[in-house]
């Protein structure tokens, strides 16, 4: 029985005449003819469909021609992916097997009915979560990657897709006739191949690229002036979201890369509160990115602020596309950059056995060989347990004299009770060697006290040895750093660097010397570095946004301006 069998109640809970009626006021009644397309794989959807009569094929698109239907729906279920909160492309092709008659409710006013109906919203939540779990986990309705599963961009685009809870799906041409087919029309030089749901073929595509295709990027609003724009969607970030939007602050969360920052590439946080049995970084990650989108805040991922301009209101940011965004003020929430050992050769391997997290994607490239974790910190302690049950042995070097110092005492036990982890202490890299490829191959470690060297043939390195702030961009935006380039906030801005340092003039503990700037989570000078204290601090920016706006923002102009 397949998993849509087995949770057919869940994927599509059946709503009541009653449920229905409540809807009514959200949307617009709507008639199709039999065999007409409700939603198009890759196409704009126009928000959610509840069935009043007559049934639908959900049909998974398959773009060499191979549809296989999902299921069928009736009077009382409704059609919609947690994508159309957002007015994202459909990842199905719904058809119409009858006359059907339909309520048609779009994106805003599904937002409205998960907020103004609770009851109701939580059963279309939970389904709609529960749709794109089970279209990731088969990888229905998402781009085709043509390529081997251990070509480095091919590991790239997957873990880009993954970590944005994208669906999609890998054929390997050595064993796909279809995608065999196409590598020897588009050549082998330009693998990976990707397929998208809209027909067109990208050519080893980097991520901004593809996620345009794909629709996952919406179309920028040049002319809109948002009340706060969040650079970075870690937890710092979306807790900034969540309370923000919910408090009726229209909200832009921009990120480089991927919802979750660091904390999202977690294969379990089992010290987060509210979880006893623990929550992987991801599923925390998506589900208060969902949570954002939910109160309206609008997520353009991925998109790279390039500079801030602060000097007058409204702000401007200069994104990496050439675009501009524009809000009364700005929450600086980039977290840190994975710190790199000064090795020679080791940036040559990065993607090619050098990693700087740990998902399943690379985890499965490990199995029954031995692989490196270096550092001695929770990140750190995390990857190992993780990959222990993949690899045949984890060597943990770490430089220090114990793991107390940096590690939660859970996870040391953890550590200290699975076989095939052995911890090096006193312990570093000092060389590594590859292939003519440019494929990880070897490592040589040091211990720091015998001056012992040993070498082995390793093919995959894990690195989680702290991070550097990521405040480059902030050249010549007046944001005050500290020493270690962290952002300074609140009283520890120094007098002169932009603002007063009087108490009754500094109301607001998270605002950086520049005036309607904010700053929380890890990028922020003095922080905690905890993904409960990111949390803490988006929430506690989100309530110092709302004064900072109706300080800035003009009386005549309303919240979603």
């Amino acid at each position: 029985m397949s998993t849509i069998d087995e949770r057919r109640e869940q994927l599509s809970p059946k709503l009541t005449s009653e449920d229905v009626n409540r809807l009514c006021r959200f949307g617009q009644l709507r008639a199709y003819a039999a065999g007409d397309a409700l939603f198009v794989t890759g196409d704009a959807a126009p928000g959610m469909y509840v069935l009043i009569n007559g049934r639908v094929r959900i049909v998974r698109h398959d773009p060499f021609g191979q549809n296989a239907p999902i299921m069928e729906q009736g009077p009382g279920e409704f059609v919609a992916g947690i994508g159309q909160l957002s007015g994202q492309p459909a990842l199905v092709d719904v058809q119409a097997m009858e006359p059907v008659e339909a309520l048609l409710i779009s994106p805003e006013n599904m937002r409205a009915v998960l907020i103004d109906e609770p009851d109701l919203g939580e059963r279309i939540m939970n389904a709609l979560i529960l749709r794109r779990v089970v279209l990731v986990e088969t990888g229905a309705g998402g781009p085709v990657l043509i390529g081997s599963q251990t070509n480095p961009d091919v590991i790239r685009l997957q873990g880009f897709l993954a970590r944005n809870a994208y669906p999609c799906q890998l054929l390997d041409p050595a064993n796909d006739l279809n995608a065999a087919r196409l590598v020897e029309h588009y050549g082998r030089s330009d693998l990976p191949l990707v397929v998208c749901p809209n027909g067109s073929v990208l050519k080893n595509p980097d991520e901004a690229l593809l996620a345009r295709d794909i629709g996952m990027v919406p179309i920028a609003e040049h002319d809109r002036i948002y009340d706060v724009a969040i650079v970075g969607a870690g937890p710092a970030g979306l807790s900034t979201a969540v309370y923000a939007a919910s408090g009726g602050l229209s909200a832009v969360v921009l990120d480089a890369q991927a919802f979750g920052g660091q904390a999202g590439a977690s294969a379990l946080i089992e010290n987060y509160l509210g979880f006893p049995a623990g929550v992987s970084g991801q599923v925390l990650a998506d589900r208060a990115y969902i949570q954002a989108e939910k109160f309206g805040a609008r997520m353009i991922i991925p998109s790279q602020a390039k500079q801030l301009d602060a000097a007058e209101a409204p702000m401007v940011l200069d994104l990496d596309d050439g675009t501009r965004m524009k809000a009364w003020t700005t929450v600086i929430a980039t977290g840190a950059c994975y710190r790199r050992l000064d090795i020679p050769l080791l940036q040559d391997f990065e993607g090619r056995g050098v990693w700087y997290w740990a998902s399943p994607i690379e985890a499965r490239l490990c199995r029954n060989e031995e692989i490196v974790v270096v550092g001695g910190g929770n990140s750190a302690g995390q990857a190992a347990v993780f990959l222990s049950d993949f690899a045949a042995k984890v060597w943990m070097l770490v430089r220090g004299a114990g793991l107390a110092v940096n590690m939660s005492e859970y996870l040391i036990d953890r550590i200290h009770g699975i076989g095939n982890i052995e911890v090096l202490l006193h312990t570093e890299i000092v060389a590594v060697h590859g292939t003519q490829e440019k494929q990880l191959a070897g490592v040589r470690w040091r211990n720091g006290i015998s001056g012992q060297k040993t070498e082995k043939p390793i093919h995959n390195i894990f690195l989680f040895i702290g991070a550097d702030a990521a405040t480059g961009w902030l050249k010549g935006s007046g944001v005050a750093l500290d020493s270690k380039n962290f952002i300074l906030t609140g009283s520890d801005v120094p007098a002169g660097a932009g603002q007063s340092n009087n108490e009754a003039d500094r109301a607001h503990k998270l605002e950086t010397s520049v005036r309607g700037v904010f700053a929380c989570g890890d990028v922020r000078s003095g922080s905690t570095k905890r993904v409960g204290a990111a949390i803490g601090e988006g929430a506690v920016t989100a309530a110092e946004l709302f004064k900072a706006v109706e300080d800035r923002r003009p009386v005549s102009t309303s919240r979603h301006s």
